[in-house]
């Protein structure tokens, strides 16, 4: 989401850097130096807790890098054994890093890279009506990502290509392209091989009615394409999804109010329940607040790392001073 809650989540017009310390390289990637300052408590009055509801908090950073570019990441994906992370910002432009971990632990990032996302003619999104780019999920070496505004998916070629892949449009369903304006696909993901649905793939809106209305979710390809809802509890609206390896759907919430800041929670869906025409709800993994390490936190990502089920939330500091690039680590007991 942007322009609008940006204002709204600083409590000020984001500010955003006009100067850039590194060149853009003939490829299009531009090389980035990130600073990572860790965070070694989740709660800062509890330095020792570490079990918060149904996750173990296991490490986590706060990033900053020296390009204008870099922030407002909405989108998150990490390899099979963690190691390899991309991300997408709010503005069409790849991230391409290696995560360094010792001992279990965030330690850093290296060879960051960003490039900008490229459209069907090689014309870079953010020059385009596709630039508000809010959701990204990779499976079986293609990448999708949920545009907001003109409410599209968009697919790449990731395993051949990388960033250098050019987008192609993935067909919506009609209800779709009604969604309002500036609350569009915020999370997206494919149902894993398990499923019935498997190989479909699922998107979700922000917030696609008032306050207290469920929310729309689509189900695109596959053997059943349809429509279902969500349900939303106390005013938080849904900023992405990932699924467990048994097939059950994660969900990642965020809620943010004047004067009181921001919240995430996490919501697990049994995946049996994922269907056509069905209202979705189910028990939340985390509840979170200020008083925990948390900013405006948008995109959720699941990997496997040595038989333990681990969670990875960034956070999209909207290009504020004000406001923070966060990168969480939990465990899945």
């Amino acid at each position: 989401m942007r322009l609008t809650r940006r204002a709204a989540l600083a409590g000020l017009a984001a500010t955003v850097a006009t100067s850039a310390s590194a060149e853009t390289t003939e490829s299009g990637r531009i090389p980035v130096a990130v600073t990572a300052r860790p965070i070694t408590s989740f709660e800062p009055r509890s330095p020792e807790k570490r079990l918060f509801g149904k996750l173990t908090f296991r490490s986590g950073l706060v990033l900053s890098g020296n390009h204008s570019r870099f922030g407002g990441f909405s989108g998150l994906w990490r390899g099979p054994n963690g190691h390899d992370l991309v991300a997408v910002t709010d503005n069409g432009f790849w991230l391409t890093v290696k995560v360094v971990s010792r001992n279990g632990r965030l330690a850093g990032l290296e060879r960051a890279e960003l490039a900008p996302i490229l459209g069907s003619s090689g014309r870079p999104l953010h020059r385009s009506r596709y630039y508000d780019t809010e959701s990204l999920c990779i499976a079986d070496g293609v990448a999708y990502l949920g545009v907001e505004r003109t409410h599209d998916v968009l697919r790449f070629d990731w395993a051949a290509e990388g960033v250098m892949a050019r987008a192609r449009i993935v067909p919506v369903l009609r209800e779709v392209k009604r969604l309002p304006n500036n609350r569009g696909l915020e999370a997206i993901g494919v149902v894993p091989a398990s499923q019935p649905l498997a190989g479909s793939i699922v998107a979700i809106a922000e917030r696609s009615g008032a306050d207290d209305e469920p929310t729309l979710g689509f189900i695109l390809g596959g053997r059943q394409p349809g429509q279902f809802k969500v349900i939303r509890h106390d005013g938080f609206d849904i900023t992405d999804l990932a699924f467990l390896p048994d097939g059950d759907l994660l969900l990642l919430e965020r809620w943010y109010r004047p004067l009181r800041g921001v919240g995430m929670r996490i919501r697990r869906i049994a995946g049996a329940s994922l269907k056509p025409g069905a209202l979705l709800d189910g028990p939340y993994l985390i509840d979170a607040d200020l008083g925990q390490e948390i900013d405006n936190m948008e995109g959720l990502s699941v990997h496997l790392e040595g038989g333990r089920t681990v969670l990875s939330v960034i956070s999209d500091d909207n290009f504020s001073f004000l406001q923070r690039t966060v990168l969480l680590e939990f465990e899945l007991g």
